[in-house]
C-alpha cells in the first residue's frame, strides 16, 4: 500500500509526498530528519490517499504538486464542487 500526504508547514506552506509508511515517515519530518521540511517548526499532515501500486501514488503526486493553493485547499477541505470549478477554470487557463 502506497500514500501520498500532504503536510500543512508553519501554516503557509503545502508539503505532498509519497511513502509505504506514513507513521515512520511523519515522525521523520517532525523530527526533521527529511531535506525538504526541515525548515518548518510546525508540521501537520492534513490530508492523505491510499494507492495499491507506486506508479498510480507517483503520478497522482506530480498532478497535486502542479495544482494552485486554493485547488488544494479545495481537496483537502472536502469541497468538491470547489474542486470542480477550480478544474474547469485551469482547464481553460491552458487554452483547452
Amino acid at each position: 500500500m502506497w500514500i501520498l500526504y500532504i503536510l500543512f508547514c508553519d501554516k503557509k506552506t503545502f508539503y505532498i509526498g509519497i511513502t509505504d509508511n506514513l507513521e515512520t515517515r511523519l515522525k521523520q519530518h517532525k523530527l526533521k530528519q527529511s531535506f525538504y521540511t526541515k525548515k518548518f517548526s510546525d508540521i501537520e499532515c492534513v490530508y492523505t490517499e491510499e494507492f495499491n501500486k507506486r506508479t498510480e501514488v507517483e503520478k497522482r503526486e506530480k498532478q497535486i504538486k502542479g495544482w494552485s493553493i486554493a485547488k488544494k485547499k479545495a481537496l483537502i477541505s472536502g469541497d468538491k464542487e470547489s474542486l470542480i470549478m477550480l478544474s474547469k477554470c485551469s482547464e481553460i487557463g491552458d487554452g483547452s
